[in-house]
């Protein structure tokens, strides 16, 4: 069927009836055609599969999701045996470090132990004695001042010792001051720690 759409421009639109649409001209019918099959793809696309699409697209998100999140926990689980034994080797670690904090009972010594590393070091100790203890989340610290005389090399051979000690002691805010006659005053703090094993709720 072949359409003269020239013919548009000689209608008489006046003469255009919905009670006679048989009679309407060639093209009127196939353009009134053409415009009732796009609002009826227009309606069926928007009612019908618009939501399917939309659907369909989050699904395919959740899936990319779900594989993601998949993908990550089969690493972690396939990991899972040398996490165990990270644990095991954290937690006797763990263990050793406490062994080498010092006990109630065993934090008097300390005095002894610093005293007896400074005289053989060749110091001469001004003052040593225990600071209020400080007290932090899992642990409390024990600091000790300490101010001793001696040569440089002297406080070396000190902090070396110190570092070997069977315990845990740390030296902080030390500081190197002239004494006279080639000597010099060392004030340092040593602070040595106690695990406090806070009850469990």
């Amino acid at each position: 069927m072949n359409l003269d759409l020239k013919a548009l421009f000689d209608i008489d639109w006046n003469e255009i009836e919905l009670d006679n649409i048989g009679d309407w001209p060639v093209v009127v019918k196939a353009l009134c055609s053409v415009v009732l099959a796009f609002i009826v793809l227009f309606f069926s696309y928007s009612l019908l599969v618009s939501d399917e699409i939309s659907a369909y697209s989050n699904a395919v998100q959740k899936e990319t999701e779900l594989r993601n999140t998949y993908k990550a926990k089969y690493a972690v689980a396939s990991k899972l045996d040398v996490y165990r034994n990270q644990m095991v080797q954290m937690e006797d670690e763990f263990s050793q470090l406490l062994k080498r904090l010092p006990t109630s009972n065993e934090t008097p010594g300390l005095l002894d132990d610093l005293s007896y590393v400074g005289t053989t070091s060749g110091l001469t100790f001004l003052k040593i004695g225990w600071l209020p203890e400080v007290e932090k989340e899992f642990y409390t610290e024990l600091p000790i001042k300490i101010e001793v005389v001696g040569a440089y090399h002297e406080f070396g051979n000190f902090v070396d010792k110190v570092a070997q000690l069977p315990r845990i002691v740390s030296l902080h805010d030390f500081s190197i001051a002239s004494a006279g006659e080639k000597k010099l005053t060392f004030s340092v703090i040593a602070k040595t720690y106690r695990y406090e094993e806070r009850d469990k709720k």
